[in-house]
């Protein structure tokens, strides 16, 4: 049974879900992948579901692009309609420059450690620790061991949408 959600009966769901070309997004998962399957009546509030214009979308972060942006510095990501979610694979050594966005930036650091400079401070960041940066602080990151590093950005992130950031080399 197919239930439907506004304009989203009037448009594929390709067109309603915000996504980069330079993401290089395979595909969302389908129900064909046995994690998605039909539960009539669960997860709907009437008065809320009727409004919307999207339905949610499932990836596995593993099976997305991986994209080298330095020899020791790799990410994944993909944009959701208003948010961009990444993950970072550091080698000791790797470095994002001195930069600023106009995203608020949450920063969680799964594995390793690394070294954080923001308005004139120094923060030892180790695995487990999370950072926020509010939109156009500016920060840099040093990693001091190799890492992994899980960044959610609001809005998403315009500049790797249209490919105009440049601040890692």
């Amino acid at each position: 049974m197919k239930r439907a959600f506004g304009l989203a009966t009037l448009l594929p769901l390709s067109l309603l879900v915000s996504l980069s070309a330079t993401a290089a997004i395979e595909k969302p998962l389908t129900t064909e992948d046995k994690q998605i399957s039909a539960a009539p009546g669960k997860g709907v509030i009437n008065d809320v579901n009727s409004h919307l214009v999207s339905q949610a979308v499932l990836f596995n972060l593993a099976e997305q692009p991986k994209e080298s942006v330095t020899d020791k510095l790799t990410r994944q990501y993909f944009h959701g309609n208003e948010s961009t979610f990444v993950r970072w694979d550091a080698k000791k050594g790797a470095k994002v420059p001195l930069h600023k966005h106009p995203n608020e930036q949450v920063t969680w650091l799964l594995q390793g450690k690394a070294t954080v400079f923001s308005d004139g401070k120094k923060y030892m960041m180790k695995a487990g620790d999370i950072m926020v940066f509010p939109a156009n602080v500016p920060h840099e990151f040093h990693f001091t061991e190799d890492a992994i590093d899980i960044d959610f950005f609001v809005p998403a992130r315009q500049d790797w949408i249209d490919g105009t950031a440049d601040y890692i080399k």
